[in-house]
């Protein structure tokens, strides 16, 4: 158990015994190197997704991007399960991801709901584009979560004198 903290103080993000796990697995690294990956391939669909809105060209180009993001979107979250599991003894809603989590199941249901839009004929290519673009609003939010508990856990270890290495973005 993590000592409360003090009147005004925040507690730490891991204990010792979880920042030794965190330092020791390997899922640290996959995460490391899965979330700019997810990143870089956000950034290029993004583009792409745009350039169809406004251009009207591009689609088959926009909807492989985008269908490359949710791949690694689905990779990044089950991958990152397993890395709480090992850290936390949860494989998700960990206390110090709550929320990270459940914003995380939020860009899932928005890539899900366009994979659906996609396959099912439902939505029209702009409206599955206007739906990436929901989902990509969310992905960002949930980015900046992840990059807050980076500098956090970056923040506990030099008051720790530990090595910082944490958990990649999710979603």
């Amino acid at each position: 158990m993590q000592p409360e903290p003090k009147q005004g103080a925040r507690r730490q993000l891991y204990t010792p015994a979880q920042r030794a796990r965190r330092d020791a697995t390997k899922w640290t690294l996959v995460q490391g190197i899965l979330a700019p990956l997810q990143f870089l391939v956000f950034a290029l669909s993004l583009v792409l997704v745009l350039r169809f809105l406004w251009t009207g060209e591009g689609y088959t180009a926009a909807t492989a991007s985008i269908l490359l993001k949710t791949a690694l979107l689905y990779v990044i979250m089950v991958t990152g399960a397993i890395w709480e599991k090992v850290v936390f003894g949860q494989y998700l809603f960990a206390p110090a991801f709550f929320w990270e989590d459940v914003v995380s199941f939020g860009v899932i249901a928005l890539h899900s709901f366009y994979l659906y839009g996609l396959i099912s004929g439902a939505l029209s290519p702009a409206a599955q584009m206007g739906v990436a673009l929901a989902a990509y609003a969310a992905y960002v939010l949930n980015a900046a979560q992840f990059l807050w508990k980076l500098r956090l856990a970056r923040l506990d270890a030099e008051a720790a004198g530990a090595p910082s290495v944490m958990k990649g973005a999710a979603a």
